[in-house]
């Protein structure tokens, strides 16, 4: 009997893997799909607890095999850098030098309103301070910045809005709060960086480079144009700094919001401040809806890289896309991945792109209804593609597959259009709409 029960488990126990290996071979075939396409080059991984359950890069479909890149291969990250600032920040605040209602005045006192912005606001980007990326032409870059300059740069800016009034994103906030760090420990960025947080998690591949260096088994970025993937200019990282500057791996990522929430990196209290929104900012993290689920984590964007770190505490799931190759849209394909994972129904998107004409798309525009169902979908036309947006929700992008014929794949949304009415396929439904 005893032998039984042994092959039953055992048999239970290699379906269970079969299944958990088919998830991640559908997830590889995905990503391989559409890099084979051209619309993808990157890298993903995806930890359970300690444990890294799938991890692959994707490179350019023609490069050689002993060219391709792998789970060591680094990618700027961007923004996610934040996340690394606010965790040493947090740090400082545990180690009681220095407090989030401290105003900036102590530190920089030239900046406008310093005597009314906290480094909580700086923290949560409530503080008014223009974003100096977006704010001018006169930020380039390419060309080195020092601090002194910058500082006096996001001096001369006017206010946008009352501190701690608002939320609105400034990457000026993490460039100074950088600044104030290394006031604090006097010693450099970089340096805090490998620390308090590299040195500590062990980790092998973050880090901060002026430029990318294959020898190092780093990878530029590109952007598909005329048919061909071409590299993307580099930054100097002087200018994002705190904000942006930092160059790791998927893997790595995964590893730092797992360490941030097991306590390896701060205490519990610090990481709920850290999760307590305002106006959907944290402290150096944001969420992500899914369902029923809600991650934290942060996105990046920097020359032509995209990246996205989540996790989701009560599964103990992080997981890490990093895009170094944009072609198509970076939380479409976090859609397929998650979708993928928890086992819901997915198919892959039809990479089919059919030329319409800015007549026919316009054509379309307009606001239609059905005797159906209590819901609206406005149809407009940017930038010759079709976007649609029904009655309290989000917009999204549809694809053309023929003259008449949309889609938008993520959503299993099927679209057609007729004389002054659309027909929309989702789920095995058919609703019949009319333009009003």
């Amino acid at each position: 009997m005893k032998k039984i029960l042994s092959a039953l488990l055992l048999l239970c126990s290699l379906t269970l893997m079969a299944q958990e290996n088919a998830r991640f071979r559908k997830i590889d075939s995905l990503l391989s799909y559409l890099n084979n396409n051209n619309r993808f080059l990157g890298q993903i991984s995806i930890r359970e607890g300690d444990d890294v359950v799938f991890e692959k890069a994707y490179g350019l479909p023609t490069a050689k095999t002993d060219e391709q890149p792998n789970k060591n291969t680094k990618y700027k990250i961007g923004s996610i850098t934040k996340t690394f600032t606010a965790v040493i920040i947090m740090q400082l605040v545990e180690e009681k030098r220095l407090k989030l209602d401290q105003t900036l005045s102590k530190f920089y006192p030239q900046i406008p309103n310093a005597d009314k912005i906290t480094i909580n606001d700086l923290l949560r980007h409530r503080s008014g301070i223009v974003d100096y990326v977006n704010a001018d032409s006169t930020t380039s870059m390419t060309t080195p910045i020092s601090k002194k300059e910058m500082l006096s740069k996001i001096a001369a800016y006017k206010p946008l809005f009352t501190p701690n009034t608002k939320a609105e994103y400034s990457n000026s906030n993490y460039y100074l709060l950088g600044c104030i760090l290394e006031d604090i420990t006097k010693t450099s960025y970089k340096n805090n960086l490998k620390t308090r947080i590299v040195d500590k998690l062990k980790l092998k591949n973050t880090y901060i480079v002026d430029n990318v260096d294959t020898k190092r088994n780093e990878t530029l970025s590109y952007i598909y144009k005329d048919e061909k993937w071409e590299a993307v200019p580099e930054w100097n990282m002087t200018i994002p700094f705190s904000a942006g500057s930092i160059t790791s791996t998927a893997n790595d990522l995964t590893m730092v919001v797992r360490s941030i929430f097991s306590g390896k990196l701060l205490k519990p209290t610090s990481v709920d401040e850290m999760t307590q929104l305002k106006e959907s900012y944290g402290i150096g993290l944001v969420t992500f809806p899914f369902g029923e689920r809600k991650f934290f984590g942060h996105t990046g964007g920097i020359e032509g890289y995209k990246s996205v770190v989540g996790y989701y505490p009560s599964e103990k799931l992080g997981i890490s896309l990093i895009v170094n190759g944009d072609n198509y849209n970076r939380n479409d394909i976090m859609i397929g991945i998650l979708s993928i994972y928890y086992k819901m129904p997915y198919s892959f998107p039809n990479l089919k792109t059919v030329k319409v004409d800015e007549k026919i798309l316009k054509s379309y525009e307009g606001t239609y209804s059905s005797k159906d169902i209590p819901l609206k979908i406005n149809i407009k036309t940017e930038k010759g593609q079709i976007i649609a947006q029904a009655t309290g929700q989000g917009a999204f992008p549809l694809n053309a597959v023929s003259q008449t014929e949309f889609v938008f794949d993520p959503g299993g949304v099927n679209i057609s259009f007729g004389e002054k009415t659309m027909l929309l396929k989702q789920g095995g439904m058919e609703i019949l709409f009319t333009k009003e």
